[in-house]
């Protein structure tokens, strides 16, 4: 019966680099790509966060990070146009959480 060992048999005769760059390239499949967001979204974003901020509702933000999306939840507490983000505190742990508004894809109400 034979038996293949698949890319073992080639590592020895590669350089670290090269393995290093295969295993980097075969993560790379992996990512997922950030969609784009249009004008009117932001408009919806900017309402929502607006209507949030006066009533002190809970948001769910998705927002895009090292090549993945993540949600998390809190009230806003503060925008920051100069640095292009937004804080928000969860409401569970009490941690503060600062978002790029470049990075945030969507919100929701909770």
């Amino acid at each position: 019966m034979l038996r293949d060992r698949g890319n073992i048999k080639w590592t020895s005769m590669m350089l670290p680099e090269h393995v290093k760059l295969l295993r980097d390239w075969s993560e790379e499949d992996f990512y997922q790509v950030k969609p784009e967001i249009d004008e009117q979204q932001l408009e919806q974003f900017n309402e929502l966060i607006c209507f949030a901020m006066e009533e002190n509702l809970e948001l769910v933000f998705t927002y895009y990070k090292d090549h993945s999306f993540h949600s998390s939840s809190g009230h806003v507490h503060y925008i920051d146009p100069i640095h292009q983000s937004i804080r928000i505190v969860s409401q569970e742990t009490g941690d503060r959480l600062e978002l790029p508004l470049a990075e945030i894809i969507k919100i929701n109400q909770k």
